[in-house]
């Protein structure tokens, strides 16, 4: 894919194999993905939809903890490279501009143990301890 949105990693424990591990986080308009570094289960959201008058972010309550995380990135809507916020749980995935608001919500779709098919490289630094 040559469309880059956030690609950042987090580090935690991994809720399929156990171990603590990054966990890739790919976002972009078609999709988005977290993976574990150690085992490879990959989760897919797809697309619910956008909104640039969003006041918040979505959480869902779900079977495991939410992530609430930040990610620089170049907003699609209002075009500034700045942080946006992610909120990312077991059914759905959320990102939001700070500067403008403009938000994606996306939904879970899939969840597979494979390689990447979003086969880019991820050239965030790992995640602090």
């Amino acid at each position: 894919m040559s469309e880059r949105f956030i690609f950042t990693r987090h580090r935690t424990r991994c809720y399929h194999c156990g171990e603590i591990a990054d966990q890739v986080i790919k976002a972009v308009s078609a999709q988005a993905q977290v993976i574990c570094s150690a085992c490879g289960v990959t989760r897919i959201f797809v697309p619910r939809f956008e909104n640039a008058g969003a006041t918040g972010v979505r959480t869902s309550i779900g079977r495991y903890g939410v992530w609430e995380l930040e990610a620089g990135a170049r907003c699609k809507n209002c075009g500034v490279t700045g942080p946006h916020d992610l909120v990312i749980g077991s059914s759905h995935f959320t990102t939001r501009c700070r500067n403008c608001g403009y938000t994606h919500f996306y939904r879970f779709s899939l969840e597979y143990v494979a390689t990447c098919p979003i086969d880019d490289g991820v050239s965030a630094p790992p995640a602090p301890w």
